[in-house]
């Protein structure tokens, strides 16, 4: 979906949802900026193609490929992007490996991959027991989800969001979700984070970015109680690292809109 004037802005959603996070906050954004909204390979109305024995085809360095290759089809050279959860993990490959072509990013509720699977404890597990869980051998998390993916969907929402009401969007995304091809990939987006992104990620640990990055994480997300997302990030860039905690839970465009709004139109105006 395309909508406004201006500079081009990506929008990139997470798990287990689709473009539609962003429909709180798109129309406001699209006020001052070109807003692209896309959905991940494997989600939503995106095919899902089969995988293979390395998880490279949900690598993160091709799903940053299939968005470069949508901005490339709608004549965008550089541009904004902004990406929630996975989108912000593809968001940063993409910051990577196009580096001529990323003006600005900003990351919402993440931190990278690596850092976060190098800080693992057993706080960490308890509160990201889906990581672990997705990443089991083909065929145990999925038919494990695929017996009740409302139940699954319905648990990712409300624990992670802290209560938050979702009402007819939950159907939606459940919808978009339950599809057996579709669950497998989320699985397989996970299990390449666990494996084949890590290899991406640890060759490029010393490349440090050159553009301006924006962080926005969730005061109710326990995990960062004990990781600075502002003190991480900085680790990946040459410039100032901004941010800011928003008394949120994990989906924080659907839980703080307006908050969301200003936030990412303060960061990308002023640049």
């Amino acid at each position: 979906r395309i909508s406004g004037e201006g500079n081009p802005l990506l929008l990139l959603h997470g798990y287990p949802q689709t473009h539609l996070m962003w429909r709180k906050t798109a129309p406001a954004l699209s006020k001052n900026f070109t807003v692209i909204l896309a959905d991940l390979r494997g989600y939503g109305a995106s095919t899902a193609p089969p995988s293979d024995k390395k998880h490279l085809t949900y690598s993160k360095r091709e799903m940053a490929k299939d968005m470069i290759q949508v901005m490339d089809h709608l004549n965008y050279e550089t541009f904004f992007v902004a990406g929630h959860d996975r989108g912000g993990r593809v968001a940063h490959r993409m910051a990577r490996d196009y580096r001529k072509r990323v003006k600005a990013m900003s990351v919402i509720d993440i931190c990278p991959t690596l850092d976060m699977y190098e800080s693992t404890n057993m706080q960490f597990a308890r509160n990201y027991f889906h990581w672990f869980f997705l990443i089991q051998s083909k065929n145990l998390p999925e038919k494990m989800i695929e017996n009740n993916p409302q139940a699954w969907i319905k648990q990712c929402l409300n624990r992670w969001s802290k209560g938050e009401e979702f009402g007819k969007i939950e159907e939606a995304y459940l919808k978009a979700f339950m599809k057996p091809n579709h669950i497998h990939a989320s699985c397989e987006d996970y299990r390449a984070a666990a494996t084949i992104d890590l290899e991406h990620d640890r060759e490029d640990r010393k490349k440090i970015l050159e553009m301006p990055i924006q962080i926005l994480w969730g005061k109710k997300n326990a995990i960062w109680k004990f990781i600075s997302p502002l003190k991480i990030w900085q680790k990946y860039s040459k410039l100032k690292v901004s941010g800011k905690e928003i008394n949120s839970g994990h989906f924080i465009p659907e839980e703080k809109p307006e908050e969301t709004i200003n936030e990412l139109n303060n960061f990308f105006l002023s640049l």
